[in-house]
């Protein structure tokens, strides 16, 4: 989740001018009350009383104590290849700035120091800083103020189109850096800060390092993670701050952007599913791998003491109790040489082709299967007809012999005829053109009617004798 802490600055020279009273106490290490005894018992059961946080600081603890245990781990985590963020929310002149360049200080530091005490691994370090202003992004290393365009990376995420970035030599370069950017940055007064930060300023840092405990003895792959430190703008109150004008227009412009980083983080805190406005604010966009993406943060919440304060001061805490839900999805960042990232595109192009040759002989060989089954399948088919039509052949065939044998065993019968004790008569075939012949003939068809014939025949005989 993020770490997210709360550092409770001292009533300023004016509050204490005002007589104004503090309002909020730290009891312990995590926990805020509201210590208002004026309020009636209703008015101080609208709001909570109590808030807990990973780590809460007093008024008297200083700027080193807040980061050795409110952003460190964070911070240095970008040693591992983990991205990370650090950054301080709350109203304007509660302290972000001054909470935020001392942390920054440290952690740079801390980054050298653990460079110097690894000599066996190489860094390479690269430093940028830009300022959103008016919702407007600007290259803090540079003098040109043209606009910088956001752009989307599917690897990398949202990139800022051509942001200076300089390798650093050494410490000394890096102080130097941060000066051009503090010189840099779009200041004002306004009725609550005569030093007041009129745009989101952030500044990263990307290192990129050999790591033979991480990496074992793989020398072609490498670690590059970035850390961002961000320091926002102060929300507030034009009626607070008796702005007017520019510095009218700049406050708007920064609550429009807390307001939409304040709903992406409510959002977050109660489900990672859904609309999320990122786009809404050239803020959130650059911020939206810190919130619920590839990265560990830290928010450092700074609030005011004082009375006069009390609403902003809770939406701060009501902000902080949000964020506080927010789980992000932080891994280490291993990145390829250009060699190795050849021949591991080679190696997958090759991978590609032979699962692309495989599924064509797969289709081929699918192919030839349905071809080769439909053709069985026909002559299945085929082999059938011709059993039935040799069956009816078979079935014909002896028709025709018992047909044949009938036939043969009539035409004997005409040879001969035999009634009893009469005589066997032979026939006189008469000519074929004879009528009588014909009909003889006709009636011989027929075996009973031939014997009738016969015995006709005969008997006529035996009258003429008499």
């Amino acid at each position: 989740k993020i770490f997210v802490s709360v550092r409770l600055r001292p009533l300023n020279v004016k509050e204490i001018y005002r007589n104004d009273v503090s309002d909020w106490e730290c009891i312990d290490d995590n926990t805020v009350v509201f210590r208002n005894v004026c309020l009636s018992a209703s008015d101080r059961s609208m709001y909570p009383t109590v808030y807990t946080f990973d780590r809460v600081f007093k008024s008297d603890c200083s700027t080193r104590e807040v980061y050795e245990k409110g952003a460190k781990e964070v911070a240095i985590s970008v040693l591992q290849g983990i991205n990370s963020t650090v950054f301080a929310y709350g109203q304007t002149n509660s302290g972000k700035t001054y909470t935020m360049t001392g942390v920054t200080e440290f952690a740079l530091a801390d980054i050298y120091d653990y460079i110097r005490k690894n000599p066996d691994r190489e860094f390479v370090l690269k430093f940028s800083a830009m300022e959103i202003y008016n919702e407007s992004v600007r290259d803090l290393l540079s003098m040109d103020t043209t606009p910088l365009r956001l752009l989307d990376d599917p690897e990398r995420g949202t990139i800022v189109e051509r942001l200076s970035e300089e390798v650093l030599s050494d410490w000394n370069h890096v102080i130097h850096l941060l000066s051009i950017c503090e010189a840099q940055r779009q200041i004002g007064e306004t009725s609550l800060n005569e030093m007041s930060s009129r745009s989101h300023q952030i500044i990263r840092l990307t290192i990129e390092s050999s790591a033979p405990e991480f990496l074992g003895r793989d020398n072609s792959s490498s670690l590059a993670a970035t850390v961002n430190f961000v320091d926002l703008a102060g929300s507030e109150r034009a009626s607070q701050s008796l702005s007017a004008g520019p510095r009218l227009k700049e406050g708007c412009h920064i609550n429009r952007s807390l307001l939409t980083l304040g709903t992406i983080i409510r959002k977050l805190s109660k489900s990672r599913s859904g609309h999320f406005p990122f786009r809404d604010s050239k803020l959130t966009r650059i911020l939206q791998s810190s919130l619920g993406g590839n990265a560990r943060t830290a928010i450092i919440c700074t609030m005011s003491p004082a009375h006069s304060h009390v609403e902003q001061s809770r939406n701060t805490l009501l902000f902080a109790s949000c964020a506080k839900e927010v789980t992000t999805n932080a891994r280490v960042n291993v990145v390829m040489s250009d060699k190795a990232l050849v021949k591991y595109l080679q190696s997958k192009v090759e991978r590609l082709e032979g699962e692309l040759r495989s599924c064509q002989t797969t289709n081929i060989t699918a192919n030839f299967t349905t071809l080769v089954r439909e053709k069985d399948i026909q002559i299945e088919k085929l082999e059938g007809e011709i059993h039935d039509l040799i069956l009816q052949r078979d079935i014909a065939q002896s028709k025709v012999k018992d047909l044949l044998k009938l036939l043969g065993d009539n035409a004997r019968r005409d040879e001969q005829v035999g009634f009893g004790h009469y005589p066997q008569l032979r026939i006189r075939r008469s000519p074929d053109n004879n009528p009588a012949a014909q009909v003889t003939n006709s009636r011989l068809e027929d075996p009973c009617s031939s014997s009738v014939v016969h015995a006709r025949a005969y008997s006529d005989a035996q009258s003429e004798t008499a």
